[in-house]
């Protein structure tokens, strides 16, 4: 989860001070707030000291994900899985653990059985693997960054926010729990991905086959990272703001290619391959998806809605409480102002990005190839087959082949909203950081590693948060940016939020 979401995400707001004309009546009696209140505060006790010290080492392992899949430090992970071992001594005596992922096998699933089989499981996720730092940024660093330094209130480095963070709070919490003797009723599964920052195909995909394959008819409660906690993530909201992801859009790419005949610049044919090509191109992105409102944004908004400005509660009440196979004038008038920005016009519509084009090698040869790839983040119902027929559609041209190079996954279910795993969760947020804050359902427009099971029948209920207190929304400058950071006494409660959300399980 990353901060181009993320962005993405703070964006849906951007025309709060537009003033649309209203042409429906709204009944707004039942549009008011849906926030929990007066959930009585807790404190866990942990050791931030040594916490510290463990999370601060684990920067210092390399596990880096590199988009050219071959460039793999195989010792960085195998010395990081060493060093969970040894950090974590109970959670490695009483957890099962294997290792999986195809065809690099770095990633882990640990197994906390509960006492109970007859409950269904729960799954955590977070990933090891972290972005890398470019050499041209490295001198924007105030720290090494990947020192582990801890200074100033914070520790420093790649991954600490963007997921080791999260890695080190499930286990330091479970390790707290085992050595007080503590077991689920329910089982819990660790599952902890090797390449989630280039698409999780490897790691997270190969586990999910896997338990799949074992039989498991739904899980209870998935939980994985996404947005942080953040004063005014929200705009038209200053308080602080908890996000969760209840749905994702999928994810396609598709190769465009021509193969015809080369030759010498000075003879050129009536049309190039990558003239042809290039028109191809021009007419898939002048061919949008149609727009139309997700069920996810709308309970965004049932829960968003009512906490924004009150000049315009009859459009976000129109959102809310609408229906998919209808569009309300004001509906339309929600989508053709979201539109109208690139990033708020991505929750509306299957994307179409044309990322890469490669032709030609000098400047006198006319090349025999050209190829071109093009990423879509799919609505649901937007199959891998449907967008094929309709880039055949919109390109009418047999002379370029099309092909699905991709692990592509599909638009994801979208986690109930309101239900008992929904209100487990925000009760532990405001256990841990309090009720003077905002909770609420979003859809994630790109992506992570929880799309490997959410797609699938067995896990229709993943939430998305990354259980972490950021100051502002400037410390997301760190997310794939430079000067990564948490706060040190933030961690704390990280822990805490995983401590007491294994007992808040027991309660469902």
């Amino acid at each position: 989860m990353k901060s181009k979401i993320l962005i993405s995400l703070i964006s849906i707001c951007l025309f709060h001070c537009s003033q649309p004309e209203k042409t429906e009546t709204i009944n707004l009696e039942e549009f008011t707030s849906k926030q929990m209140t007066g959930v009585e505060q807790i404190s866990i006790d942990v050791d931030l000291n040594a916490a510290i010290d463990r999370l601060s080492k684990a920067v210092t392992y390399k596990t880096i994900s590199n988009q050219d899949r071959e460039d793999f430090d195989t010792e960085a992970f195998l010395s990081y899985h060493q060093f969970l071992e040894d950090s974590y001594p109970e959670v490695h005596k009483t957890l099962s653990k294997e290792v999986h992922g195809d065809p690099r096998p770095y990633s882990l699933l640990y197994t906390w059985e509960g006492k109970d089989p007859s409950l269904e499981p729960a799954l955590f996720y977070a990933h090891m693997d972290v972005v890398p730092v470019p050499e041209d940024s490295r001198d924007e660093w105030k720290v090494d960054p990947f020192a582990g330094t801890v200074k100033d209130g914070y520790i420093w480095g790649r991954g600490v926010l963007d997921d080791k963070n999260q890695v080190h709070a499930i286990l330091e919490a479970a390790e707290m729990k085992i050595k007080e003797g503590w077991q689920p009723s329910r089982t819990i599964y660790f599952v902890f991905g090797q390449d989630e920052e280039v698409g999780g195909a490897e790691g997270a995909k190969a586990i999910a086959d896997v338990l799949e394959a074992r039989g498991i008819e739904r899980f209870a409660y998935v939980m994985d990272e996404s947005a942080p906690l953040t004063p005014g993530i929200f705009p038209g909201i200053d308080a602080n703001t908890a996000l969760i992801g209840i749905a994702q859009k999928g994810f396609i790419s598709l190769e465009l290619a021509i193969n015809g005949i080369g030759g010498h610049s000075s003879m050129p044919p009536e049309e190039s391959n990558i003239g042809i090509l290039a028109e191809a191109i021009v007419k898939l992105e002048d061919a949008q998806f149609p727009y139309k409102i997700h069920p996810a944004v709308r309970s965004q908004y049932l829960y968003m809605g009512p906490e924004l400005d009150e000049a315009n509660q009859p459009l976000y009440a129109a959102v809310a409480f609408g229906k998919d196979d209808e569009m309300t004038e004001l509906e339309q008038e929600f989508i053709d102002v979201m539109s109208k920005n690139e990033v708020t016009r991505a929750m509306l519509h299957t994307t179409i990005a044309t990322t890469i084009f490669n032709a030609g090698v000098k400047d006198n040869v006319l090349p025999p190839a050209a190829t071109a790839v093009v990423n879509f983040r799919p609505m649901p119902g937007d199959t891998p087959e449907v967008i094929i027929e309709h880039v055949k559609n919109a390109i009418q041209d047999d002379r370029i082949s099309i092909r699905d190079i991709s692990a592509s996954t599909p638009a994801t279910n979208i986690a109930e909203v309101g239900n008992a795993a929904y209100t487990m969760l925000e009760k532990t947020i405001r256990q841990v950081y309090g009720n003077d804050l905002i909770v609420s359902p979003f859809f994630v427009v790109g992506g992570s590693d929880s799309k490997h099971f959410q797609a699938r029948d067995f896990a229709p209920d993943v939430y998305t948060i990354t259980a972490i207190q950021l100051e502002n929304t400037e410390e997301f400058k760190g997310f794939h940016g430079v000067n990564e950071r948490i706060l040190v006494e933030e961690y704390a409660k990280s822990i805490g939020f995983f401590y007491q959300i294994f007992d808040n399980l027991e309660e469902f």
